[in-house]
């Protein structure tokens, strides 16, 4: 982890916060989303409270790690859908995490290689790994946002370096809203992000949910929020598909992720704990 940590604070770039800054955020005591997802992934890039965390939410929820899977299953269809039939070619991705396989510009830039895909995460560690590991083709563009989902306007500000916003854009919210409490405006932060994309543009959300294996996900939140600075809010589905108010949802709606236009009945049967959905700006 040390040469990761050297590398972050060598690649500041103008307008960002300084390296130091960085990584005074850089906590390996308590857990962090991205560290914990990592560790169900079957990922090393993690430390003792996130694999910690990681085995509370197992005791809790055993069918986590499938969860997951499915979870980032729905991202990569969901991409496929977005190059494929609605034409985008420039993605928001907000809540990166740390890269595993198929990310959002790999699936995207695999069909179109002109893709231009915005990564945003607060942990200085998934920054590190994506400026490493997340390269573009040389046709389309990545790049790298250090900023909160709860800091809408700076995302957007920094994003524009990459994504041209009068042009359609995939708002990616995969697997993050739920680490926005209510007090905090998830769906005003939702409809931020909306507002600065013209008709044409979509929005893609993930959500772990409050009515899928209601038991099991209540033990599963308080195990994650024991210890964890972000805090998990479930959500039942109705609470979910007001994220997508006054856009367009597209068909099946919103669904549990592994019946969002899945590839096969097994793949549709994984017992996910996360509602999903994904809906088009209209003119």
């Amino acid at each position: 982890m040390a040469v990761i940590e050297e590398t972050f604070v060598a690649s500041d770039r103008p307008g960002e916060s300084s390296g130091e800054e960085k990584l005074s955020r850089f906590n390996t005591s308590i857990p962090h989303p991205a560290r914990v997802y990592d560790v169900w992934l079957g990922g090393k890039d993690n430390f003792a409270a996130d694999r910690a965390a990681a085995e509370a939410g197992l005791k809790a929820f055993p069918s986590t790690v499938k969860s997951v899977r499915a979870n980032r299953a729905f991202l990569a269809r969901t991409v496929e859908y977005l190059v494929e039939e609605a034409g985008i070619r420039q993605f928001l991705d907000i809540g990166t995490g740390l890269p595993s396989a198929n990310n959002t510009h790999e699936v995207a830039q695999a069909i179109a290689p002109e893709s231009r895909i915005a990564y945003v995460d607060n942990d200085p560690i998934v920054l590190a790994h994506a400026e490493a590991l997340l390269r573009s083709t040389d046709s389309g563009a990545t790049d790298y946002i250090d900023a909160d989902l709860r800091e809408p306007g700076k995302i957007l500000q920094e994003a524009s370096r990459t994504l041209d916003f009068s042009r359609p854009v995939a708002v990616m919210l995969i697997a993050v809203l739920h680490f926005v409490p209510d007090e905090a405006d998830p769906y005003g932060i939702a409809e931020t992000l909306m507002a600065a994309v013209p008709p044409g543009s979509h929005l893609v959300v993930s959500h772990t949910a409050k009515d899928i294996f209601p038991e099991e996900m209540a033990a599963f939140a308080r195990a994650m929020n024991k210890d964890s600075a972000e805090k998990v809010t479930l959500r039942d589905r109705e609470q979910v598909s007001g994220f997508f108010n006054g856009l367009d949802l597209i068909e099946p709606g919103v669904v549990q992720v592994p019946r969002w236009r899945p590839r096969s009945e097994l793949e549709a049967s994984a017992p996910a704990a996360l509602w999903g959905g994904m809906a088009r700006k209209p003119a």
